[in-house]
């Protein structure tokens, strides 16, 4: 089982002919152990093309030491780093199921690989305090490092079979508070040490791997870029999101379902609104697959929705009203579709189809698939994009009124919901460039969609709350209170389609007459 473990630490390089200082002169450290010497033996993975390096990740099979096993190490965020633990196992078994599938979205399909062996003597100090309880441990290593597989051509790399020495220090904290690594480290550095040049062994070991992707543009920027600037920047930030969730699905997490559709729905809606800055020939069939995305994740997120839903609902219900066996049948049942949509998603999520999606994704970033329309500045681009967007959302409310029954209008109300819901990612995306214009957009049309997204939950209750009386009733169990939900639930309907209309009227007047010139 796949533990995580927070470290925080720094790392500094050291020349072989420096002293190690005496770190019990350090302010709140009460005496440090004797060292332990350790023999540390590491062989790093990656793919041939190194995904995981060039996306700050490091991956290693390491013997030795209290922590011997499998190590995936997350990217860093300033001194905190995750750490995935794996138990040893055999060599030939290969890297653990469990660490490929935190890192599936970033290694696709393509094999890990042995890319280094890092071979280290390590003197290891404990650092107490009074009571004799260790708040941190500062690391004297002797590194020796050999580059096993490394693609040809990579510039500044290593190249395979090339064998390096160098002497560094690590300090980390164990339970002790931040400030405590700002004053250790000033002993390290006047003893000779200075900040480490590479992230990690792996960066030195291999040289200069080039990242992936370049660091986001400030608002700044891109206030005064391009449309094209904006929209890449937007993609960019939702298909590292869609990676993250792709591992917190892999790995169970609750909310993964959730956030890995809205990240999927927010990059299928910003091709959208953003079709003529694109060429559609190229993007058309990338949106069809983030919408099939989308439904694959669509039936355990609704059963996780509607599960979480009427369990409240049936716990406010007097109990002389719950008849029978209803909040075990609500839970079995919708449990049993939550697991079962979770599984079909899983399986998905290892389809060739979702890994080229996911190249597909990639290259509109390094590639971004443009027309002469995405060169212009992006504060008079995004007005209009906007404007089409609020015009169909306008089109769609009004579809409600002319709805010739309740089905119709259920669908109307949907179909209005979805249109609000591009409208606010896309005034989201424009905010960088228009600023509170695009906030107070935004702002609205997230009220608007709430409401009309409560109704559309409402329809998916009675729906299936319909269901699971008629099972009830065909296992001669009382359908009384399924009948009493349901009648809830349209009046929760009746409720919100009012408060749709008072929000409606008041967005009208506020926000389609500035971005339409109309307001109805």
């Amino acid at each position: 089982m796949a533990e995580d473990h927070e470290e925080i630490e720094r790392k500094y390089d050291v020349g072989s002919d420096v002293v190690f200082p005496n770190l019990a002169l350090v302010e709140g450290v009460g005496s440090v152990r004797q060292p332990e010497e350790l023999q540390l033996e590491a062989v790093y993975f990656d793919t041939p093309e190194l995904d995981l390096a060039r996306k700050g990740l490091t991956l290693r099979r390491r013997i030795g030491g209290g922590d011997a096993g499998w190590h995936l190490k997350l990217p860093r965020s300033g001194d905190s780093r995750t750490e995935v633990h794996e138990p040893l196992g055999d060599a030939e078994d290969g890297v653990p199921a469990a660490l490929q599938a935190r890192v599936r979205g970033i290694i696709r399909d393509r094999p890990l690989v042995p890319v280094a062996e890092v071979n280290t003597l390590r003197r290891e100090y404990a650092l107490q305090d009074g009571d004799g309880t260790i708040m941190a441990t500062v690391c004297d290593d002797e590194v020796h490092a050999t580059v096993l597989a490394v693609p040809q051509g990579l510039e500044g790399s290593s190249r395979s079979g090339a064998v390096q020495t160098w002497r560094e220090w690590e300090l980390e904290l164990d339970g002790a508070a931040g400030d405590l690594l700002d004053v250790v480290e000033e002993h390290l550095l006047a003893a000779g040490a200075s900040p480490a040049t590479a992230a990690s062994k792996l960066s030195r070991t291999l040289g200069d791997v080039s990242p992936e992707t370049h660091a986001q543009p400030s608002d700044k920027e891109l206030r005064k870029g391009t449309a094209g600037q904006l929209l890449v920047a937007r993609l960019a930030e939702h298909i590292a999101r869609l990676q993250a969730q792709d591992a917190a699905v892999r790995t169970g997490e609750a909310e993964g379902v959730h956030q890995l559709r809205i990240a999927a729905r927010r990059l299928r809606s910003a091709l959208t609104t953003c079709r003529p800055l694109l060429n559609r020939e190229v993007t058309d069939p990338v949106r069809d697959e983030l919408r099939w995305l989308g439904e694959v994740f669509a039936p355990a997120r609704d059963a996780q929705v509607l599960r979480e839903h009427l369990n409240d609902e049936l716990d406010q219900q007097p109990a002389d009203l719950v008849v029978g066996a209803v909040a075990a049948r609500v839970e079995d049942q919708l449990s049993a579709d939550f697991q079962t949509g979770r599984e079909r998603a899983l399986e998905s999520l290892d389809s060739a189809r979702y890994l080229r999606l996911l190249d597909a994704l990639d290259e509109l970033v390094a590639s971004p698939p443009f027309t002469e329309e995405a060169d212009a500045p992006a504060r008079k681009v995004m007005p209009r994009l906007l404007a089409r967007d609020a015009k169909r959302l306008r089109r769609e409310v009004r579809a409600i009124d002319s709805a010739e029954d309740s089905t119709a209008r259920d669908h109307a109300f949907h179909e209005a919901r979805k249109k609000a819901k591009r409208l606010r990612y896309a005034a989201e995306m424009a905010t960088p460039a228009l600023g509170k214009r695009a906030r107070s957009l935004t702002k609205a049309t997230k009220k608007i969609q709430t409401a009309l997204g409560v109704h559309q939950d409402t329809v998916v209750a009675r729906q299936r709350l319909r269901e699971l009386a008629m099972q009830a009733h065909l296992a001669g169990d009382n359908a009384f209170t399924y009948g009493r939900l349901h009648a809830l639930e349209q009046a929760r309907a009746d409720g919100v389609e009012a408060d749709f209309e008072d929000r409606w009227r008041s967005f009208r007047r506020k926000q389609l007459r500035r971005w339409t010139g109309k307001p109805a």
